[in-house]
């Protein structure tokens, strides 16, 4: 007498279905999303941290120039003086030292965000020195009537210029660029605080 038959195998299991007989239909779509939002969530925290500290750091260059300008900006001096004609109002000379704020505390912001404040670089020291350096000129100049004196910072805070402009192109090319007004600028006031100085 034969053997029985043998009952048949079961069929091998989906690929969308696990070892444990659940079925992945429904599964991988959820899990995609959640992902997905997580991903979303991270990118709108890293983007809001980035705003925050862009305010933080143009907005704390632009208060400090308008505060050394209320306190110390006084034309009297200024224009009372002799001075050479091609010489621009103070009016103006302000107007553009806060657009060089500006330009300096966006650059410093965009290595910032490159990470190129390491303890390894010079970045930072150079970049609190040429803030601390371009606050000064008013009250030597305007009030002091020390035209040498701000002749000479000027010097040294082109000098420190340049060199976050140097310093912060090796981090971002577009930082080095966008420090290149405030380069020019501080050169224009060293011409013209030497004017002053022999006038």
């Amino acid at each position: 007498m034969p053997p029985p038959p043998s009952p048949p195998s079961p069929p091998p299991p989906s690929p969308q279905t696990f070892n444990n007989g659940i079925n992945n239909d429904h599964f991988e779509p959820a899990v995609a999303v959640s992902s997905s939002k997580a991903r979303q969530e991270k990118r709108r925290v890293k983007a809001k941290r980035a705003l925050k500290t862009f305010a933080v750091v143009v907005g704390t260059n632009l208060a400090l120039t308008m505060a050394i300008i209320l306190l110390f900006g006084s034309g009297k001096r200024y224009n009372a003086r002799p001075k050479p004609l091609w010489l621009p109002p103070l009016w103006l000379v302000h107007a553009v030292s806060l657009g060089s704020s500006f330009f300096l505390g966006l650059a410093s912001w965009l290595v910032w965000a490159e990470g190129g404040f390491g303890a390894q670089s010079d970045a930072l020291p150079l970049y609190v020195a040429a803030t601390s350096l371009g606050i000064v000129w008013d009250p030597l100049v305007l009030v002091m009537g020390a035209t040498w004196v701000g002749l000479a910072f000027c010097l040294v805070h082109l000098g420190t210029l340049v060199a976050c402009k140097r310093e912060f192109g090796k981090v971002n090319p577009l930082a080095g660029e966008i420090v290149g007004p405030c380069v020019v600028w501080v050169g224009f006031l060293a011409i013209m605080t030497f004017s002053l100085a022999i006038s």
